[in-house]
């Protein structure tokens, strides 16, 4: 029997450090698994390459539980080690037998593809266990099983082993703090989570518990949309069926295979944004990807999967790596072809579609010059009537009807039709198109198409007299003198809530609205953005609202005639909340009395 210490120096004992940095114990058992996924690897390409390995079709990795005993043992059929093997990449933690391994056939593409950290992650198993044993014999003619033991110190013993067999047990004696571990419950629980679709067959309680062969790393030729589908339904059963989806393959300049799906995403419902995994070489890594897939894309559901994105990194340095910046470049590149794709293929199929996909698509025009370029001539402006029109073609359209005095095409557009009615049939009556613009980045939306589009402006219906929204220069002849309209200004003014109000005189049809209540449409973007956050100091801002009078309804001369004050400020009052009424500003008391007055006067 050998007895020694394991070998642990300044030079090694930060990759140590590392592995006991996962902020979950359970990582441990995704860490032996992929070990024993490696190994499997590791045998099939000797065996590919003329050695003499035995049997390497069919091999599995089996997990079982000693209730009993209290230990968990992981099991494979692997290229297995030799005592001084197991001395080596064990005891002596600087050396790593994948990355040697690697190394000896690093001009082998198969070979290079495999990635392992033996001998590094097989240490994360004290994290739960008192007690780790490896039982294991090495796939080499005449080579002697070996035994090691350690109890979490670095102290180990090594003596022969009773194993016939290829292959490694890890055997681990669970500690008190960690008998969770114990529960089947809980290793089917780990094992769907991380090991899902590793290529080795994982086997627990008599039953395999992986798909070897995902549909990812297929050849999309291979593959019809019932299979897209029922790989959807196997990642997230109770969805509703996908819109359509990207099959991602790449092999240089850096190593990405995927599926991306496009959900449906329904206005009343909050999404998840954590529905992307990601994978590496096919272990489960996480499903926070906000470093890997554009923001604008966190919305996608589906699966990546990347041996060349780096796993034990801050932050900070992810988002500076070359490769990783390369990947989401090319993921957000793909869905603009994709999206492009669909829209010359069949551009009604594409209407239908947009609401469930604009947000994305808007999202990624704002955040993303490339992606603004690339999809600009498929982004569709969608208007009232239910009419959708690209947005370059759209401008165009409206030019005649909606330029204003200055030269700039004005585009009209409601955040609420149902709220804001009014306004929208003003605009109608006029001749002039309003936009449908209800979605929850539409405010910042409708800011960067300005930014990007020259004389273009885009104002909201309710955000001044239609007159005004679309100065033409015309002006209509005034009914009321100076000195009357002046008057009348200042007996509104009387009457109103001057933090809340302002009062302002225009000269309009006769057959306009007497009073108009609207709000600055500068105003309340910017109060609308500081409320989604970032803009704190807008968000706080107190609504203020502008009543246009309009001094040409009869109503204005009848205001200046009445001599009753009492008769006069009623009318006014009446006046006044059936404009709030329009605004959807007359509320709680307000509302009441509003409504006893005309039942009153019925």
């Amino acid at each position: 029997m050998q007895k020694g210490k394991v070998s642990v120096n300044t030079e090694n004992i930060f990759p140590i450090i590392k592995k006991f940095l996962y902020t979950d114990h359970e990582i441990f058992l995704r860490e032996l698994i992929s070990n024993a996924v490696d190994a499997s690897n590791k045998l099939k390409v000797l065996a590919a390459k003329g050695e003499k390995t035995g049997q390497t079709e069919d091999m599995k990795i089996t997990v079982s539980l000693d209730a009993d005993k209290k230990t968990l043992t992981i099991s494979d059929q692997g290229i297995g080690m030799t005592a001084e093997e197991i001395d080596k990449y064990i005891n002596q933690i600087a050396f790593s037998g994948a990355e040697e391994f690697v190394e000896k056939f690093k001009d082998d593409k198969e070979s290079a593809n495999i990635i392992g950290h033996f001998g590094l992650g097989f240490y994360s198993s004290f994290m739960v266990a008192d007690k780790v044993e490896i039982v294991s014999r090495s796939y080499q003619k005449d080579s002697e099983a070996a035994h090691w033991s350690c109890e979490g110190s670095t102290d180990f013993k090594i003596k022969k082993g009773k194993r016939k067999k290829r292959g490694t047990d890890i055997v681990l004696h669970i500690n008190e703090e960690s008998e969770e571990f114990m529960q089947s419950h809980k290793i089917n629980e780990l094992l769907n989570k991380y090991c899902k679709f590793l290529p080795i067959e994982i086997e627990f309680e008599e039953k395999v518990i992986n798909n070897t062969n995902p549909l990812w790393k297929k050849n999309p030729s291979d593959l019809t949309d019932e299979d897209y589908i029922k790989f959807y339904e196997e990642l997230y059963p109770f969805a509703e069926k996908p819109l359509f989806w990207i099959h991602l393959n790449v092999d240089y300049p850096f190593n990405l295979t995927g599926v991306l799906y496009f959900p449906r995403i329904k206005k009343d419902i909050d999404p998840n944004r954590n529905k992307i995994q990601l994978y590496s070489n096919q272990v489960f890594v996480t499903d926070n990807v906000e470093d890997i897939v554009p923001e604008y894309l966190m919305l996608l559901h589906g699966v990546i999967d990347s041996p060349d994105i780096p796993l034990n990194v801050s932050r900070s340095a992810l988002q500076a790596d070359g490769n990783v910046k390369k990947i989401t470049g090319h993921i957000s590149k793909k869905v603009a072809d994709k999206l492009n794709e669909l829209y010359k293929k069949d551009a009604k199929d594409f209407e239908d579609k947009w609401s469930s996909i604009n947000l994305f698509v808007k999202y990624g025009m704002i955040s993303d010059e490339k992606f603004y370029d690339r999809t600009r001539k498929i982004c569709l402006m969608k208007d009232v009537d239910g009419n959708h029109t690209i947005l370059d073609q759209y401008v165009e359209d409206i030019k005649a009807t909606q330029t204003d005095k200055d030269g700039n095409t004005i585009a009209l557009y409601t955040s609420n039709l149902e709220e804001q009615y009014s306004y929208v049939q003003k605009a109608k009556d006029k001749g002039y198109n309003v936009l449908l613009m209800d979605e929850i980045i539409d405010n910042h939306f409708v800011s960067n198409i300005e930014q990007k589009l020259e004389k273009v402006q885009l104002k909201r219906v309710d955000a001044d007299t239609i007159d005004k929204l679309i100065d033409k220069g015309e002006k209509a002849e005034a009914v009321l003198s100076d000195d009357e309209v002046n008057t009348l200004k200042e007996t509104f003014e009387a009457n109103v809530d001057a933090d809340k109000f302002s009062i302002q005189t225009v000269v309009l049809s006769p057959s306009e609205d007497f009073l108009t209540i609207t709000r600055s449409e500068w105003e309340r973007r910017m109060s609308e953005m500081g409320s989604m956050g970032g803009m704190a100091m807008f968000g706080q801002m107190p609504e203020k609202y502008a009543v246009s009078v309009n001094t040409n309804h009869s109503l204005a001369k009848k205001v200046l005639e009445i001599a009753d004050e009492d008769a006069k400020k009623a009318l006014m009052n009446n006046a006044l909340d059936l404009a709030k009424l329009a605004q959807n500003l007359l509320k709680g008391k307000e509302l009441s009395d509003f409504i006893k007055r005309q039942e009153a006067s019925l």
